[in-house]
């Protein structure tokens, strides 16, 4: 089966149930995944913008090679890694339907990452990508592009998988997309830091069924030292939904009881990354650059702009369910965040559903300014 996406037009084998979803037992091909891959393009246009020296692209889990293939036709020199014969035997031959020039190589990625350097490597996995982590940041020059599709383990919905696999404690709440981001980054961040090497957020979105996170390099101890700064805890009510965070290695001051509302149900989710999970001009040198060809553009053009004006805070609140829970209906988002603002707090939308905001004020704040009317 022939598919066009993003200007290339690739081979993929047929699902046995006729559908679009994957591949069944062949070669694997997700087309839901095009957001994630056109966004890609985007970001590796805007990083070679920027950092003009850049060449070389590894696509770490080629399947059918579409990430390689749609590198190759923005001009990277790809090299596509597979452990599954037929996938490198497939992505041969979309690299050559489409005029490409590129390696493929039959390897296990942790294996050629300890014979080869690249300036940017792209996981991609089933799954997590912690097992592949430390090769890509000891052989990367630039920029780590990592996928999660474990997100059970990594927003805390399967706890003991998220702790053995991103040695920290997830913890599943209302903000639980962005639990799953923030624990991702933290373990990607203390991974590269075990090889002097500090990896940055510059882009980071978290879209369906899986988180994206790309990370910018600088091969230095201080850097390293310095990034790792911004760990630390969330202290969350499962009652009243306040929460608080600290920054550290280990948490100082865990509270017994909620210190809004009095509650013993206080969970503690950390290390997790608590600094910014995008740089805001790079994003939108990333929007720039969604050109007509990319079928999810109006999608990416959306997301991207919600994630480069959202807040630094380190967890979103939702509206629905502070709502719910004081008993007062929704208003819409833009007054509710509006009436914020005009309390004198900051306040934007959040990436990570219709309902979701960010902002400086705390649970109480918010309902003093955007909920008068909630009962008391």
């Amino acid at each position: 089966m022939e598919l066009s996406e993003g200007g290339v037009e690739i081979d993929v084998e047929q699902p046995r149930d006729g559908t679009r979803e994957g591949s069944g037992d062949g070669v694997f091909f997700n087309p839901t995944m095009e957001l994630n891959r056109d966004i890609t393009v985007a970001v590796l246009r805007a990083y070679q913008e920027r950092e003009p020296r850049v060449a070389t692209y590894l696509d770490g889990m080629a399947a059918s090679g579409i990430r390689g293939v749609r590198a190759a036709n923005e001009g990277y020199d790809v090299t596509c890694c597979d452990t599954d014969s037929e996938a490198v035997a497939l992505a041969r031959q979309n690299l050559a339907h489409n005029d490409l020039d590129g390696a493929v190589v039959e390897r296990n990625v942790n294996a050629l990452l300890h014979e080869e350097m690249f300036d940017i490597v792209d996981l991609d996995p089933f799954g997590t990508p912690i097992p592949f982590a430390d090769a890509a940041f000891a052989q990367t020059r630039n920029m780590v592009c990592v996928t999660a599709t474990d997100t059970a383990p990594i927003c805390g919905a399967h706890l003991n998988s998220g702790k053995r696999k991103y040695s920290a404690v997830p913890r599943n709440t209302d903000y639980h997309p962005e639990m799953g981001l923030r624990t991702l980054i933290s373990a990607l961040v203390r991974t590269a830091a075990r090889y002097d090497v500090a990896a940055e957020p510059i882009c980071s979105h978290v879209s369906r069924h899986y988180a994206r996170t790309y990370l910018e390099l600088d091969h230095s101890a201080s850097r390293a030292d310095d990034l790792l700064e911004s760990l630390g805890f969330v202290h969350h009510c499962e009652d009243c939904l306040a929460r608080e965070h600290e920054f550290g290695w280990y948490p100082e001051s865990v509270p017994e009881t909620c210190r809004n509302c009095g509650s013993n149900r206080v969970v503690t989710a950390g290390p997790i990354w608590l600094g910014g999970v995008a740089d805001s001009e790079f994003t939108e040198l990333v929007r720039q650059q969604l050109s007509p060809e990319l079928g999810e553009r109006k999608q990416a053009d959306k997301l991207l702009a919600t994630v480069a004006d959202e807040l630094d805070t380190p967890t979103h609140y939702d509206q629905h369910r502070l709502c719910k829970q004081w008993g007062v209906p929704a208003n819409a988002m833009d007054d509710f965040l509006e009436d914020l603002r005009a309390a004198g707090y900051e306040a934007t939308p959040a990436q990570y559903s219709g309902t979701a905001f960010k902002t400086d004020a705390d649970v109480t704040e918010i309902r003093e300014a955007a909920a008068p009317d909630a009962d008391n």
